[in-house]
């Protein structure tokens, strides 16, 4: 799944270790969201979406895995 963690994060230029305090994670979790590496529960895709006053889907891009 693909976002704009990184774009709206610098956009507001909010530091990697502010945001993941204020979602209350690490700073690793924040790299990793924003690498591609993780995706998100459920809840902290909340988190982010009231973080950045947004839906999750205007961060998070769910693209379908051809089958």
């Amino acid at each position: 799944m693909k976002n704009r963690l990184e774009e709206l994060r610098k956009a507001r230029f909010v530091r990697q270790d502010d945001l993941a305090a204020a979602l209350e994670v690490s700073r690793q979790t924040i790299s990793s969201l924003e690498g591609g590496r993780y995706n998100p529960s459920i809840t902290l895709a909340f988190k982010i979406a009231r973080y950045f006053g947004m839906s999750i889907e205007e961060i998070f891009i769910y693209e379908e895995e051809d089958r």
